[in-house]
């Protein structure tokens, strides 16, 4: 039995799932050091602007224990915001074969790299970034510099995509250390839930007021500059789609302008933050799901998984850190440049020509997303995880 400490920021709704699939997992005990307690407690949300804690279970079916966080200000949203003076004697107690940390940029977790025994106990790391907006100059010379120093911390790597592959690549992290490890969310939730949700979504269309006959373009998320959802509201107004309606569910710091933007134009709808029992239905009123993110800071987009799970079809930016893996063009959805409104829009004119076309892409969208479950990123883990008990 090989004893795997897990080190991450706090409870998270895609995480909890997969942890209680590892604890299942033979051969492997795990043991969840969280370093904060959001999302199990009420709490402001910095970007969604509101407070709430998710609605599912988060800390059932597997091992885990907080480890006392001093910042005065705690949270993932600043480097001070996690700060654990215990969390090498804590991670030491439990005499782990290996660690693996889910982030690193947080001054906890700076001092737990440096100071950790990693001869004894090798480090793994996932991660999610992505180089797909290339910076230049002598600053990102330096940053390249100081996160291949941090990297070579570590024993093994879990990526999750194309894009953060060539992320770590451009790192310095040998092609042998990487790990195909897929984000992923707990798919069979979303597949047990579709019908209901199907039939939830027929009713809350009702109640939104948005028209029966119509289709409808969803965005979900945090209304933020990097989501750019103001973006897809200028496409949606330029492409003039009959019998289509736009909504946008969420709440974040471009909420009122957003809502400013749309007054005085119809088919354009709003909901509020919508908790994690309620993410199937959500999907379920789309015809087409929408991410057009811009930046570096989307690294992935675990809210196309979700749609996707729901067979949705898909329209994301090329920032977007699971365009190339999860959207095939004009097999489950489209890819347009970032911060491109006139692709944007074309891409809505694309995908709402053909009604039945569109139907398909959102089965191949269900047919893809199979591929990206907890089974397949439990398989690159233990592949990790073997590597490193050959080597040490």
């Amino acid at each position: 039995m090989q004893r795997l400490a897990i080190i991450t920021s706090h409870p998270i709704q895609y995480y909890a799932p997969w942890f209680r699939y590892l604890a299942c997992t033979k051969d492997l005990d795990i043991k969840v050091f969280y370093l904060w307690d959001f999302g199990i407690t009420q709490q402001v949300d910095i970007k969604f602007q509101k407070s709430f804690q998710w609605d599912i279970p988060l800390l059932d079916g597997y091992n885990y224990e907080f480890v006392l966080n001093t910042s005065s200000n705690p949270g993932t949203h600043h480097f001070w915001g996690l700060q654990n003076p215990s969390l090498v004697a804590q991670v030491h107690a439990y005499q782990p074969a290996a660690v693996w940390l889910m982030n690193y940029n947080y001054a906890s977790l700076y001092q737990f790299i440096w100071r950790w025994n990693h001869r004894k106990a090798p480090l793994l790391f996932r991660g999610d970034s992505h180089h797909l907006l290339p910076n230049k100059g002598i600053k990102e010379w330096m940053r390249r510099q100081v996160i291949s120093t941090i990297y070579r911390r570590f024993a093994a790597f879990l990526y999750v995509g194309k894009a953060n592959y060539g992320y770590f690549r451009y790192h310095h992290v040998p092609p042998e250390k990487l790990f195909f490890s897929p984000h992923a969310i707990d798919n069979e939730r979303f597949y047990a839930q579709a019908a209901t949700a199907s039939e939830q979504a027929k009713i809350w269309k009702q109640e939104l007021g948005i028209p029966a006959e119509h289709q409808v373009i969803l965005f979900a998320g945090k209304f933020e500059a990097k989501k750019r959802p103001l973006d897809l509201l200028q496409a949606f107004l330029k492409a003039q789609l009959p019998q289509v309606s736009l909504l946008f569910v969420g709440s974040g710091s471009l909420e009122a302008e957003l809502k400013s933007a749309a007054t005085g134009h119809s088919h354009i709808y709003f909901a509020p933050f919508q908790n994690q029992s309620l993410m199937p239905r959500t999907y379920a009123i789309a015809d087409v799901v929408v991410l057009p993110s811009y930046g570096s800071q989307e690294t992935w987009g675990l809210s196309i998984n979700e749609a996707m799970c729901l067979a949705r079809p898909v329209i994301v930016s090329n920032h977007v850190g699971c365009a190339q893996d999860l959207v095939h063009p004009h097999e489950n959805g489209l890819v347009f440049p970032a911060g491109n409104i006139s692709a944007l829009t074309d891409a809505l004119r694309v995908a709402f020509t053909d009604p039945k076309r569109l139907k398909r892409w959102g089965d191949q969208s269900r047919h893809i997303i199979s591929r990206y479950s907890y089974a397949q990123a439990t398989q690159g883990l233990l592949q990790a995880l073997n590597s490193l008990q050959e080597k040490f």
